[in-house]
């Protein structure tokens, strides 16, 4: 079953190694995942210097195509990011937005090379909005050709105007360590079958 493998996206705000509630999350995605067979790593975005821009290559040193080829050699990607302000993280737009290249990026049948790969999402924050940031990284990542199963994300969100964070929560929630382990193992599931069975060129 060791057969598939994974790149997580951890789009916290903080460089390494600053401790990270993004970062906990991430890590217990990736446990999860490890047990129905997949392998992988997971890269805090900070910690490299990614250009803004929307192509696959930004030039001067740009460090995204590196994260861009370990996510092509991967069959799932999850995108961790913490909530600012009720959106998604500066880090985890920038994500977006070098996604948005892979629209270009076609095989010789016409097919984004992002076909047949799967995405998760997590998310963690203070304040009311995982729904909202969920549903943006939704979109954005079906658009870039990426399929969600169903259950494709895990989040915690505290109490309104506290400062209590994921990361000192002692022991982890069961309800976000539920629905991390089921949005592990339909990840697992949905890659074997779309690897198994790739989506057809369009007519």
């Amino acid at each position: 079953m060791d057969d598939l493998s994974a790149l997580v996206l951890n789009c916290t705000l903080k460089k390494s190694p600053a401790e990270s509630s993004s970062e906990l999350l991430a890590s217990q995605v990736l446990q999860a995942l490890e047990r129905h067979g997949v392998t992988g790593t997971v890269e805090r975005v900070v910690d490299h210097d990614v250009r803004f821009g929307v192509s696959v290559d930004e030039g001067d040193g740009d460090a995204w195509p590196t994260l861009r080829r370990a996510m092509l050699d991967a069959e799932i990607l999850v995108v961790v990011t913490p909530i600012w302000l009720g959106q998604p993280s500066a880090v985890c737009k920038m994500v977006l937005e070098r996604l948005d290249a892979e629209l270009s990026e076609t095989d010789d049948q016409g097919r984004m090379l992002t076909y047949g790969k799967v995405a998760g999402i997590g998310v963690v924050g203070n304040e009311d909005g995982a729904h909202h940031v969920t549903a943006e990284l939704c979109q954005a990542l079906n658009d870039v050709g990426f399929s969600l199963p169903a259950s494709a994300s895990t989040y915690w969100v505290g109490e309104a105007m506290h400062k209590e964070d994921y990361k000192d929560k002692q022991p982890t929630p069961e309800e976000t360590a539920g629905t991390t382990r089921t949005m592990a193992a339909h990840l697992a599931h949905l890659a074997r079958l779309l690897r198994d069975a790739q989506y057809p060129a369009a007519e």
